[in-house]
């Protein structure tokens, strides 16, 4: 058996093996998200786990900015994401702005490193140029969907002389550099996640690795940094499965040790399609602006692949950095169930004090043109719909009649509690009230079942009505406290002007 930078040789595989001095370095994970806009929540989860790997095994958590497809490039997007990485609490230990002893960690930053290493891989014959037209590859691209085989008529240009291939460099001819993919060779590794994973060379394209306009591909650049940036540990999403052999190939042909390899199962909707916006939101600052906690939506998505082998669901960042392990990360997609979010934001929001909600909820009445509001009232209000809402802004939007007087009455709540008699009933209870020197809870409940005892009915059968003159619908807390927290005169304003409009 031959041991040559991180691999062996068995029986004609190639099998990845863990670099002995891997167990006594220090862990080293990245996140290296594109700069093309907003972050995906895939994007999240893969953040998280690197994160809480780094942190359970006191090692560094890196970020990488790769933005090599200019093309793709969205202005503002770096500064985006790592303002949103950080609202959500994963602070990574080096990268844009953090600097450690491994930067820069902006791809764009770095193009004379890749091309440097392209200029190693062509002189050891492990690279080469082609000068194929865009005909030229959709011609092969038709012809390996016809023959089903990796198809590599661009190999035509590793026949050219040496002066020719110059005298087309020198012309300008439009040119990339692809890597030269062995044959007859099965590349196994050994994933994380999903275990033992092989390859056929003979299925892989000559993977371009400089394009025509000088940039590095995702390939190039990816191995060439977490090798400079000493990444322990790959953790990244499975759509990058099929790339590993390649990147695995180029360990071996620069002569350096691999990390490991983790993959994660893909997020899926509930139809088990992949994650799309199709069928929902997919970018956190969609959900921080609909008022998500970070906590909340960090948890939900911690267990999007990963659990703690018991029937615990709630977990803060500090219990999951303790608690996370890759072993526990399963390998059937993960379907994003909205309702669990919210639930699991309702159960967030419960464990906050009230005077944090307080400060959340503050840009939700601005938003509304809600001003003036005493912190004293806002926090009696939070106290009563605290167990009926699961967002910040729903304290808001549910409990719009604690600021405004209702413009309309629910339907069904009228049909069912008003009826001839009801307007007669609820003058003789405003009436009752109007006479209370205290407007206590207390008080406005023994005024309303005293009411009903003296008029021979249930207290529920004024109850409900005065609730619509009050509120405009059929639901809500308590209403001898909600009517104390709006004060006398708007709760016996309210009722007149609900007994003028229902009649």
């Amino acid at each position: 058996m031959e041991f040559v930078s991180g691999f062996r040789y068995i029986c004609g595989f190639t099998i990845l093996s863990l670099p002995r001095d891997h167990a006594l370095s220090t862990v080293r994970v990245r996140f290296a998200p594109s700069p093309t806009g907003y972050l995906h929540v895939g994007g999240l989860r893969t953040a998280l786990y690197n994160y809480l790997f780094a942190r359970r095994n006191k090692g560094v958590f890196v970020l990488r900015i790769e933005d090599t497809d200019r093309s793709r490039y969205v202005e503002g997007a770096v500064e985006n994401l790592i303002r949103t990485l950080r609202w959500a609490g994963l602070e990574f230990d080096e990268g844009p702005g953090k600097e450690g002893g491994a930067g820069p960690y902006i791809q764009s930053e770095r193009i004379a490193t890749y091309r440097t290493h392209v200029e190693m891989l062509l002189a050891s014959g492990k690279a080469y140029y082609a000068f194929d037209t865009p005909e030229d590859l959709e011609g092969m691209r038709k012809k390996q969907e016809k023959l089903q085989v990796a198809v590599r008529d661009y190999r035509r240009a590793m026949d050219m002389p040496a002066e020719e291939v110059q005298r087309k460099l020198a012309a300008g001819t439009p040119a990339v550099v692809r890597m030269k993919m062995p044959s007859g060779e099965t590349i196994a590794f050994e994933d994380i996640v999903r275990g033992v994973v092989e390859f056929s060379s003979d299925g892989l394209d000559d993977q371009v690795l400089l394009k025509s306009d000088g940039y590095p591909t995702y390939h190039l650049a990816n191995v060439v940094d977490d090798h400079q940036m000493g990444i322990t540990h790959v953790i990244r999403g499975e759509e990058w499965l099929p790339s590993t052999p390649k990147h695995l190939l180029l360990y071996r042909y620069f002569g350096w040790e691999p990390p490991r390899f983790a993959h994660l199962p893909l997020l899926l909707n509930p139809d088990r399609s992949k994650l799309s916006k199709r069928q929902g939101d997919v970018a956190v600052e969609e959900y921080r602006n609909k008022g998500f906690f970070p906590e909340a939506l960090v948890n939900f998505v911690a267990l999007l692949g990963w659990n703690p082998g018991d029937e615990r669901e709630i977990f803060t960042l500090e219990e999951l950095e303790k608690e996370f392990t890759l072993d526990r990360v399963g390998k059937s997609g993960a379907v994003f169930n909205a309702d669990k979010l919210n639930w699991m934001n309702t159960e967030h929001l419960r464990h906050k004090p009230d005077a944090e909600l307080l400060e959340l909820t503050r840009p939700f009445l601005a938003g509304s043109g809600i001003t003036d509001v005493p912190d004293s009232y806002m926090l009696d209000v939070i106290r009563l719909l605290k167990e009926r809402v699961e967002r910040p802004g729903e304290f808001v939007t549910t409990g719009i009649y604690f600021f405004r007087d209702p413009e309309s009455y629910d339907e069904q709540a009228k049909k069912k509690h008003w009826k001839p008699e009801t307007a007669s009933r609820v003058r003789q209870v405003l009436s009752a009230i109007g006479d209370l020197a205290s407007f206590s809870p207390g008080d406005i409940e023994s005024a309303v079942r005293t009411t009903a005892t003296a008029l021979g009915i249930g207290a529920g059968t004024l109850i409900h009505p005065l609730r619509l003159t009050v509120t405009g619908v059929a639901l809500g807390p308590g209403l001898f406290e909600l009517m104390a927290v709006l004060g006398k005169e708007t709760s016996l304003r309210r009722i007149e002007k609900g007994l003028s409009a229902l009649g």
